[in-house]
């Protein structure tokens, strides 16, 4: 990956659609978040209408809604060394530990559909942790903004939560491990840019409890076994996203099996030069 380049940052708030460069906002009145998404051309639309516009002012962050209407959001799984010996590890006892190793390794990626907008939280959120599980952890992604003619236009930050016991029971039960109401957080907005991230960003985790860091980790982009391209190539086969769509590539930060998330958590993730999506644990 090469260096981010110009760039603007997108953002959906109470308030309208925003563009923000070098801390200035611009209102985009006559264009909806769907409208905006399903542009091939985001990135240059995006940088001639700030060059055109004058300065709103700023919004507060409390007025930042998620940032996703009409979209799907998908996600590869396997996709960092680390979580190829997690996935193996929770499931080896039902069985499923080769399917994970022979998953990393394959030409084709594992991709499964994560959310719809109605399931999607954005930055300030509450994310939920299912019933029926015991052991639950978040999973820190960079997410791909992707137009509807297959062009990566930007970045945002994910959170897959997930239902460890559940998938690793037996992968089969992927879908309820995965997909639940809460279950994804997008956020806080988006990174429109025409150039791929550097390969040193860096995606940082850290899980609060009652005030005390209970876990943090970071990761390299380095590490992203799957170029992001090669995902959304596979994605688009015989698929179609009239609105565009996020995908989410993966976790190379997997807390350790001792570990559990507990109702009123704070999960702080961040990847610069995205922003940090920050959610409590409901």
């Amino acid at each position: 990956m090469g260096a981010n380049g110009g760039c603007v940052r997108l953002f959906r708030t109470t308030g309208g659609v925003f563009v923000e460069e070098e801390e200035q906002h611009y209102l985009i009145a006559n264009h909806s978040w769907d409208a905006l998404l399903s542009r091939n051309d985001l990135p240059e639309f995006l940088s001639d209408f700030v060059a055109r516009g004058t300065a709103y002012g700023r919004f507060h962050e409390g007025e930042v809604l998620a940032p996703i209407e009409g979209q799907e959001v998908w996600a590869a799984g396997v996709t960092y060394y680390r979580s190829r010996g997690a996935r193996m590890e929770e499931s080896k006892d039902a069985g499923g530990g080769n399917f994970y190793d022979r998953v990393y390794s394959a030409e084709r990626p594992e991709l499964f559909f994560k959310s719809t907008a109605s399931r999607t939280v954005g930055s300030g959120g509450k994310v939920r942790i299912r019933k029926d599980a015991k052991w639950s952890v978040p999973e820190p992604e960079l997410t791909l903004v992707v137009s509807p003619s297959g062009r990566i236009v930007g970045y945002t930050i994910g959170n897959d939560m997930s239902s460890r016991d559940i998938e690793g029971e037996n992968p089969l039960y992927l879908p309820q491990a995965k997909v639940y109401n809460g279950s994804c957080a997008l956020g806080p907005g988006i990174l429109v840019t025409g150039s791929p991230l550097a390969h040193s960003t860096e995606i940082g985790l850290e899980i609060s409890r009652k005030g005390r860091i209970e876990f943090e980790d970071s990761v390299e982009l380095t590490e992203l076994k799957r170029d992001p391209k090669t995902l959304v190539e596979f994605l688009f086969r015989d698929n179609s996203f009239p609105a565009g769509v996020f995908l989410m590539t993966g976790t190379g930060i997997v807390p350790p099996s001792s570990f559990t998330l507990q109702h009123g958590d704070t999960v702080r993730i961040t990847i610069e030069p995205i922003g940090v999506l920050e959610n409590v644990v409901w």
